[in-house]
């Protein structure tokens, strides 16, 4: 049975000099997986295979194991890429490139605090914004932020504003991130210039690319 399940998000990695390149898993078919490499699209490998310094290994189930510049690396369906081929550091990535999905959206995947959150750029943004729901589910201690109004598509609203620990998306962690927390739903979060400040944002057709500031 052929499972592809393609992603919108596609996460590329530069730090410390060294060269990265993204690899992403888009499906498997039998022994051959669906690979994406660098936001090209996706080629089908078979193990054994190498593409732009890339070898498939061997798959198994929704997985496929790959392997470049020495480093050995289990990708699943579904999963945001990894990065290969670079030196890790303790100031986290330099660089990330979103692709956005079929309606111009970026929607990374990420954390908040070390738990996982469905992210959605938003430039218009002042801070970080996350519904109660998703405030709660993360364990989050909202309440005691500083009471603030905000304007929102559906009127003004009372919301909490609070300093998040820790913000990742990829491999780009960012500490001490101002939020604000509405009662609203939302079946995202909103990443807001709290967090984007920190990069320098360059759009190209469907890419944006945000390069580390401080």
């Amino acid at each position: 049975m052929l499972l592809i399940r393609f992603f919108a998000l596609l996460l590329a990695v530069t730090s410390s000099g060294a060269f990265a390149q993204q690899v992403a898993l888009a499906g498997v078919a039998g022994s051959k997986a669906l690979i994406v490499i660098d936001g090209t699209a996706p080629r089908f490998m078979s193990p054994g295979q190498t593409q732009q310094g890339v070898k498939l290994l061997s798959t198994l189930g929704e997985s496929a194991v790959v392997e470049i510049a020495g480093q050995r690396q289990t990708l699943h369906v579904g999963e945001a890429p990894v990065s290969l081929g670079r030196t890790g550091d303790a100031g986290g990535s330099q660089r990330i490139v979103l692709t956005a999905d079929g309606q111009g959206h970026f929607m990374p995947p990420g954390q908040i605090n070390g738990k996982a959150v469905q992210f959605m750029v938003d430039t218009g943004a002042t801070f970080v914004i996350l519904s109660e729901s998703d405030a709660k589910r993360i364990d989050l201690d909202y309440l005691r932020g500083r009471k603030v109004g905000v304007s929102t598509a559906n009127g003004q609203a009372t919301g909490y504003q609070i300093q998040l620990a820790s913000v990742r998306v990829g491999d780009a962690l960012v500490r001490e991130v101002p939020a604000i927390v509405l009662p609203q739903s939302m079946p995202f979060v909103l990443l807001g210039n709290s967090f984007l400040t920190r990069f320098q944002m360059q759009r190209n057709n469907d890419q944006l690319t945000l390069d580390r500031r401080y």
